[in-house]
């Protein structure tokens, strides 16, 4: 099984419009497509760098819970990720298209998991439950997005 589950969707917006959403933790409820990100407890309005840190509401199989998580990847307009304890990785990169909008690839990587992370991770199904949710949320940023480009 591949240490990595990613999708694809072409936005027709600009990177800068696109990635303002991802920036912004406020947001990630917004378009999340795994129905499992709840409200921001704590983060900066926008994140501008690598290092810095949101807690969220999350809710997984019923139960809620909170989770920290750091920005461990970070390009204006082009990059973002970040993790939790876990050392999985959400990332985000988008490539300007030819005609003004963005391909955004999303990222689930497990490629820096311990070993009994990853096991568990596995035996649990995230890299399909994820795949799922990547869809999902690519087509909300999408809508999200083109909104946003417009108003």
């Amino acid at each position: 099984m591949s240490d990595q589950v990613s999708g694809s969707i072409t936005i027709d917006a600009p990177a800068a419009v696109v990635f303002a959403i991802l920036a912004a933790p406020r947001q990630h409820s917004r378009i999340d497509g795994s129905g499992s990100v709840g409200s921001i407890i704590s983060g900066p309005e926008r994140i501008t760098a690598k290092g810095e840190r949101f807690t969220v509401r999350m809710k997984l199989f019923g139960v809620p819970y909170v989770i920290v998580n750091r920005v461990v990847e970070f390009e204006q307009d082009r990059l973002i990720a970040w993790r939790h304890f876990t050392a999985n990785r959400w990332r985000y990169e988008l490539t300007p298209t030819p005609d003004g909008g963005t391909t955004v690839t999303e990222t689930f990587d497990t490629s820096r998991a311990d070993p009994v992370t990853d096991a568990v991770v596995r035996w649990a199904k995230f890299p399909e439950r994820n795949r799922e949710g990547i869809v999902g949320t690519l087509e909300r940023l999408k809508k999200a997005a083109e909104a946003d480009a417009t108003a």
